[in-house]
């Protein structure tokens, strides 16, 4: 077998949130129509592990900005990873940088951009959960090493729980 998609987790850099400052300043020059630009992943949960990629996701008014949007990124040298989820969020890589970064278009009231933020945000609010999160994910990289796609797959359940509790107000 082949390495397809390698996992590679690192410790937290406190540097992180201020690459995603940086990024995020670049991405508003470009796309000054974004509503929002928010860093989601775990390199936005002060003290997870995590790969070394800033998720971000961009979030514009509506469906007919993402092919204006997409236009820009392509011609800035993002590569498009397409819409995997059927969720109107495209995403898009940036290999060239460093961290590497992967944004995503989505339009306002987006259902998946509304969990993300609602993940990370309990992350933050509850360590213990943030703790159990950090050791599937250390699990599962060790498991999975070369499958990336997997490795993900499996942290659905416990992403989904988490999310559902947020949602709800739960703790």
């Amino acid at each position: 077998m082949t390495p397809h998609n390698p996992v590679e987790l690192v410790p937290y850099d406190p540097q992180w949130p201020a690459h995603f400052q940086r990024i995020r300043n670049r991405l508003f020059t470009w796309l000054p129509q974004a509503l929002f630009i928010d860093h989601i992943g775990s390199t936005s949960i002060p003290g997870m592990t995590a790969k070394p990629l800033i998720d971000i996701d961009i979030v514009l008014p509506g469906l007919e900005h993402i092919a204006d949007a997409t236009a820009v990124l392509l011609a800035e040298g993002y590569e498009p990873r397409g819409n995997r989820y059927d969720d109107e969020v495209w995403a898009f890589l940036s290999r060239g940088s460093v961290p590497a970064e992967r944004v995503y278009l989505c339009p306002a009231c987006n259902g998946t951009h509304r969990n993300r933020l609602a993940f990370r945000d309990y992350l933050i609010a509850h360590p213990m959960s943030a703790s159990e999160y950090a050791a599937l994910k250390r699990r599962l990289a060790a498991e999975f090493r070369t499958d990336g796609d997997r490795y993900t797959a499996q942290k659905r359940e416990f992403v989904d729980t988490i999310v559902a509790r947020a949602l709800e107000g739960s703790a």
